[in-house]
């Protein structure tokens, strides 16, 4: 079966973006702040001991992200003029506050990013579904004071029906499809829906945990991404992510080569270094209305 979301578009066919103040790329960068449940599997360093239940050793790496990390990545984005996009488990709200509190005095944005990473959409009823989604939106704007616009869910999962329930309540840009540089409209049944490009390759996990890079190897993949969207968006503009989870990039080590990258693109000018909403919005008035 076809998905039937949008029509196969080549971006050398399309009318070139024109980003604000003449910007060729626009750059957001999002840290995935995430509650996980004690007794479920999840991302793991080490498959070792990935079976158990509890497994405190996995358990336990990843909740360095919101005891450490995160507070460390605020330092490094806030140093370079970077307010994240962040991509928030509503679990987060409850069991986090202090995180809650510290984004907003950064004026960050809220994404939704689905209840907890422990529970993934897919095999949910349309009903099922959309309950959870309302819950997650509900919960975040009731913390944060805004409602999410932009939504990604855990591990990228999606029913069919998820685009159109998301649309329906709220939901104005959505990140789970990587496959562009550029933002683009999605059918749906009603509302209005635009996919954002998000990486799963510009992303700490892949390239830790799968492609066992280094950090000097993540900082230049970075570097290297931005150089060459920069020179293409001289002639349409580029939309580049950068993709965070502080139980990874917050450790000492690698924070450090992520403050080198996005030094590295603070010197460039034409670049915009915008929050996810802030571009879904230009594109949807400059390019759909």
């Amino acid at each position: 079966m076809e998905h039937g979301r949008f029509e196969f578009s080549p971006i050398i066919d399309r009318k070139p973006l024109r980003f604000p103040n003449g910007s060729r790329i626009a750059v957001w960068v999002i840290p995935n702040i995430e509650h996980f449940h004690f007794d479920q599997p999840s991302t793991s360093i080490t498959p070792m001991t990935a079976n158990l239940k509890p497994d405190v050793l996995n358990y336990s790496w990843r909740d360095y992200g919101v005891r450490v990390g995160i507070w460390r990545l605020m330092d490094v984005l806030n140093k370079y003029g970077v307010k994240g996009t962040v991509a928030l488990n509503s679990e987060v709200c409850d069991f986090y506050p202090q995180i809650i509190r510290a984004g907003r005095e950064l004026e960050w944005e809220w994404m939704a990013h689905g209840s907890t990473n422990s529970v993934l959409l897919n095999n949910q009823t349309y009903e099922e579904e959309n309950k959870l989604i309302q819950e997650v939106i509900t919960k975040i704007h009731s913390s944060t004071g805004t409602s999410p616009k932009g939504w990604l869910s855990p591990a990228l999962s999606e029913t069919h029906n998820t685009p159109d329930i998301l649309a329906k309540n709220g939901i104005e840009y959505l990140c789970n499809w990587v496959n562009d540089e550029q933002p683009y409209a999605m059918r749906v049944q009603k509302g209005r829906l635009i996919s954002m490009p998000y990486s799963v390759e510009i992303n700490d996990i892949p390239a830790f945990l799968e492609f066992g890079m280094t950090p000097e190897e993540f900082c230049q993949m970075i570097t290297d991404q931005f150089d060459v969207l920069y020179e293409d968006g001289a002639n349409t503009g580029r939309v580049m992510s950068i993709c965070l989870h502080p139980f990874l990039i917050g450790h000492p080590f690698r924070a450090k080569y992520l403050a080198k990258a996005l030094e590295h693109i603070s010197k460039r000018n034409e670049v915009w270094i915008a929050k996810g909403g802030d571009i879904a919005n230009w594109f949807i008035k400059n390019c759909l209305e």
